[in-house]
């Protein structure tokens, strides 16, 4: 068999590629309806069943979902989160108070020394220690987003992957055990390209446009404490800022938060 038969994908899968890529771009939003089946397999040059296997297979990965008879759609927006430094409601709770079941699962705990841009984040020297550790979560069990933290190991002693697979906020960990208080964080929201691993556990096409939002938060006396890394699906996540006053919201796609 030719080697360019061997690695050719399925059918199906390149239908699924084709409406990552329409889905991802610049024309298609959350709640748009995606092209009918019929028209898809007419655009493509394929048979309707190949084309309902891919969107059969994309809504299983909550990439998109059958909307009754009005057709195929990008999903909702299910989490929005505040921009605003003086909110302070971490994600967990956020979720909650909008009727929705969060949670949380500990992809990666270990400590490493702090690179150059990591330690200048934290003020500390490059090679200190740090705790370092990766969680996914999700909201009614869909995967929206992936948050990296940093934290100085010499603030944090014994602290361990158990602790964090109890599903307790990290802020309330840290004032109960440590009794440091949040009280301030630094934010910078962007735009990022999904890595295969974001990729995978956000079921997203690898490359494809994230929300990005980064954190700094401080202690009581003013020193960070964290330093976070949130990699958030752009259809399922929406960044709010309240308006100055006149009571309108400006939206950037979602905020805060570790715990």
């Amino acid at each position: 068999m030719p080697e360019a038969a061997k690695a050719r994908k399925p059918i199906y899968v390149e239908v699924q590629d084709y409406v990552l890529d329409l889905i991802n771009g610049p024309d298609y939003g959350p709640g748009d309806r995606i092209p009918s089946e019929r028209a898809l397999a007419d655009t493509l040059g394929f048979n309707r069943m190949t084309v309902r296997k891919a969107i059969d297979r994309l809504v299983e990965r909550n990439v998109l979902e059958r909307n009754g008879t009005s057709g195929t759609r990008v999903p909702l927006v299910q989490v929005t989160r505040p921009i605003e430094v003086r909110s302070t409601l971490g994600i967990t709770r956020l979720i909650r108070n909008a009727g929705g079941n969060p949670g949380t699962r500990l992809l990666h705990f270990a400590e490493e020394p702090a690179s150059p841009s990591v330690a200048q984040r934290l003020c500390v020297a490059p090679g200190t220690a740090l705790v370092m550790f990766r969680r996914l979560r999700s909201v009614n069990d869909e995967p929206f987003c992936i948050e990296t933290s940093w934290l100085p190991a010499e603030r944090v002693p014994s602290l361990v992957a158990e602790d964090l697979i109890a599903g307790q906020s990290l802020y309330d960990l840290l004032r109960e055990r440590y009794r440091l208080t949040v009280t301030a964080d630094q934010r910078e929201i962007s735009v990022g390209t999904a890595t295969e691993l974001e990729a995978r556990q956000l079921a997203l096409k690898t490359g494809a446009p994230t929300l990005v939002l980064r954190l700094v938060a401080h202690d009581a006396d003013g020193r960070p404490i964290e330093y976070m890394k949130s990699v958030n699906h752009p259809h399922h996540v929406v960044f709010r800022s309240s308006g100055g006053g006149d009571g309108r919201t400006a939206e950037a796609g979602t905020e805060r938060g570790t715990d």
